[in-house]
């Protein structure tokens, strides 16, 4: 939150994984905020994500560079509209390597193409339950960032969904990264913190866009 009394500070939760408060300013988090808007738009819009099984994820998802469905990435919405994915902006592979430099260290930036974001919107009652991002064929960090409301994130460990984990507070801006060792640790989102956004973004629920280097071969 805004002037609070004692500032948080940047925390090592696991090996290779990383919370940076805050480290999208005020300005920076409403830009993002405008562009996943556009994101979500039609055609290869924000849509639900159903389950081999016939469930539903109660956070809805829109992707770029890549289309992820439940288990696998296609270049279309083949589980939507069936329009080509959009394009993944150049801009945001540049704020992914940002990320990772500085709080991973540069060496580590030096090697991530970032190519796919997958971003979620979750309203006051969506939630994440604990999953590793395991469909992609490089180990390059994953760069998470959160917009509005507060939520606990749950960050576990490469083995079990079960304990040992750790709940982290995600607020609007903080940056999380994870790898090395930690890049297919289990995690998610048990709660969502309605009504806990900054009010001057003008954003009802959460965001957050999650960058990642797919390793496939580039398009043709």
């Amino acid at each position: 939150m805004d002037g609070e009394l004692f500032p948080r500070e940047r925390a090592l939760i696991a090996p290779g994984a990383v919370h940076a408060p805050g480290w999208l300013d005020a300005p920076r988090q409403r830009r993002l905020l405008d562009a996943c808007r556009e994101w979500a738009r039609p055609p290869a819009g924000l849509r639900t994500v159903r389950t081999p099984g016939g469930g539903t994820m109660t956070a809805r998802q829109v992707c770029l560079g890549w289309h992820w469905y439940p288990y696998a990435y296609a270049r279309t919405a083949v589980d939507g509209d069936g329009t080509p994915v959009k394009p993944f902006p150049a801009w945001l592979g540049d704020l992914g390597r940002r990320a990772v430099a500085d709080t991973l260290g540069a060496g580590r930036a030096q090697t991530a193409a970032y190519d796919i974001a997958l971003i979620n919107f979750y309203d006051g009652d969506a939630r994440m339950g604990m999953h590793r991002d395991a469909d992609e064929r490089s180990d390059a960090p994953v760069v998470s960032l959160s917009l509005g409301d507060t939520c606990v994130f749950r960050f576990g460990n490469p083995q079990t969904r079960t304990r040992p984990w750790t709940d982290v507070e995600l607020r609007s801006g903080d940056l999380f990264v994870f790898g090395g060792p930690s890049r297919h640790a289990y995690h998610g989102v048990p709660r969502v913190l309605p009504g806990t956004a900054p009010a001057g973004l003008g954003l009802s629920g959460r965001l957050n866009v999650t960058l990642r280097v797919s390793g496939f071969p580039a398009a043709t």
